[in-house]
């Protein structure tokens, strides 16, 4: 088991090992202020679990920003691995701003204790998400101000409304929008790595590559992302493959996608060949489940159904 600490800035504990259809939402990007939810959606259990290293220079804004949402169940637990520039011990002095003793923690930091990719930081924190929440939501979110704040309880929701199982703020749909600072070649980068994944697993998502993304936990618990083989950024695509695999309804909604306010890309040479690989891994291991009988890699789920809701008329 992964050796990890806790800590939510009133003291630090060892906890225990804490249907597919993808629906596109085409229309505008979420706004920039927050849509305002029904107070029973607003108090869901939602927790956003934030993977970091060396973002001390945007965690403060990011935290801070989310945690003054108008959503009573959100919590944030920061998954830190052994960040040289001190986000993990700034993530715990955030923590004690944001908590107040002797009720539920707002803001947690899971301590891990080395860099071992952003897959398995998203494993760990949503395993402890999990067990410390039971019911509600997961929200996968970098912590370098590129995922929109405000679009939080937009993806919230569209969950509660259509029952849905994943929620991407996506990119690639009609009114998604990529930052004007990115240049051309990480806009071919990135659509094209997005479509190769698309083509290859023939999948119906169209930001299967993007990290921000909502789940229920009954939707996680059957997909058990500490099985994930992928251990770097190709585990969004695993995970969501996996997801639909399974029979979950997927729904994508546009956002804007902004440059990060710091820091630099862990991008690696050897995490870009592992996400190379892994469609066309995940594919054979398609082509061998549908031949035979055996073991499957996820939970089996309601069958497939696709859903295409459409934006009203006029919008654009």
């Amino acid at each position: 088991m992964e050796s990890a600490r806790t800590t939510t800035g009133t003291g630090t504990t060892r906890l225990p090992g804490w249907s597919g259809a993808a629906v596109p939402l085409t229309g505008r990007p979420a706004r920039r202020r927050p849509r305002v939810l029904p107070a029973e959606w607003a108090a869901t259990p939602l927790t956003v679990v934030m993977p970091t290293y060396d973002e001390a220079l945007t965690l403060t804004v990011v935290a801070d920003a989310l945690l003054a949402l108008p959503l009573p169940g959100l919590r944030l637990l920061v998954v830190d691995d052994a960040s040289p520039d001190g986000t993990g011990r700034l993530a715990e002095r955030l923590a004690l701003r944001h908590n107040t003793p002797g009720r539920p923690w707002r803001m947690a930091v899971l301590h891990r204790p080395a860099k071992t990719g952003l897959g398995r930081a998203y494993a760990a924190g949503m395993g402890r998400a999990l067990a410390e929440q039971g019911g509600g939501y997961v929200l996968q979110m970098d912590a370098d101000g590129s995922h929109p704040v405000a679009a939080v309880p937009e993806l919230l929701g569209v969950a509660r409304s259509l029952g849905a199982g994943l929620v991407v703020g996506s990119r690639y749909v009609p009114g998604g929008v990529l930052s004007t600072r990115w240049g051309l070649h990480r806009r071919l980068l990135s659509g094209c790595g997005n479509r190769y994944a698309q083509t290859v697993l023939r999948s119906r998502v169209r930001d299967l590559t993007g990290g921000f993304n909502l789940w229920s936990a009954e939707t996680l618990r059957r997909l058990r992302p500490a099985t994930a083989g992928s251990t770097g950024y190709a585990f969004q695509v695993e995970i969501k493959h996996r997801a639909l695999r399974a029979g979950c309804r997927a729904v994508e909604v546009p956002i804007t996608f902004a440059e990060r306010r710091a820091g630099v890309s862990k991008m690696s040479f050897a995490v870009q060949a592992e996400a190379a690989a892994l469609p066309w891994r995940l594919r054979l291991r398609d082509l061998r489940e549908a031949r035979g009988p055996g073991e499957r890699s996820v939970a089996p789920g309601p069958a497939d159904r696709t859903v295409v809701v459409r934006p009203p008329s006029g919008r654009r």
